[in-house]
């Protein structure tokens, strides 16, 4: 399984404000949209989620990836 398709995955476990939350703050960190966030983070090439995601939601992003085994 690649990183888009194990960033596909999470997402989709998660509830919608936090799948919300985490598109969100890699979309103003980059700016663009966040329909284009989700494009590319769950894209064959993408990078791992923790690549995009900054400051206080990487941590908890970095721990709900733990908590699916997705990590």
């Amino acid at each position: 399984m690649n990183n888009g398709s194990n960033t596909n995955a999470f997402l989709g476990a998660i509830d919608k404000m936090t799948k919300n939350v985490i598109l969100g703050n890699i979309a103003r960190n980059y700016g663009i949209s966040v329909e284009a966030v989700y494009l590319e983070v769950t894209g064959h090439d993408a990078e791992s989620l923790l690549d995009y995601v900054t400051g206080p939601e990487r941590a908890a992003t970095s721990l709900m990836l733990k908590r699916f085994k997705m990590v």
